[in-house]
């Protein structure tokens, strides 16, 4: 049984960003699993991985944000900077021999399962009434290379 599960009541009801969210929480059950076998050979590629993912989803969603010029754009990307600092202050420890696994697999449940269902959920509505808009899916393509 998978660490965290994909539930309906993360959805922000855009594809391509619960798709992103869903691949975080991949990796997560990835590194859950690695703690769980005692394997500490993957760990190091799951954190860095997981940690690359998130700065580039990140990023994907406040280019997006700003193409539908969200009002609270500059807040939003301040959680995100916060969350930045974090990862990278986990990934210093890690780098450093700290054991820092389990402690980031639970940050990032909660973290992200918040950031998802208040943060998030504030912009989606914006995202939904555009998705079907002819430059919606140039832009797509054009964040996505």
């Amino acid at each position: 049984m998978a660490y965290w599960e994909w539930s309906d009541a993360l959805s922000v009801g855009v594809e391509e960003i619960d798709r992103q969210h869903k691949r975080i929480i991949e990796y997560i059950n990835q590194l859950d699993k690695a703690i769980y076998d005692r394997n500490p050979g993957p760990i190091t590629e799951i954190i860095k991985g997981l940690t690359n993912y998130t700065l580039v989803h990140f990023e994907f969603e406040e280019d997006l944000m700003h193409k539908i010029e969200y009002p609270l754009l500059d807040e939003h990307s301040k959680t995100h900077t916060s969350f930045k600092n974090r990862m990278t202050d986990y990934q210093q420890r890690f780098d450093a021999g700290e054991d820092i696994s389990r402690k980031l697999l639970t940050d990032l449940r909660i973290w992200l399962t918040n950031h998802i269902k208040k943060d998030d959920q504030d912009y989606a509505p914006l995202l939904r009434q555009v998705d079907h808009k002819p430059w919606w899916n140039k832009a797509l393509h054009t964040l996505l290379r």
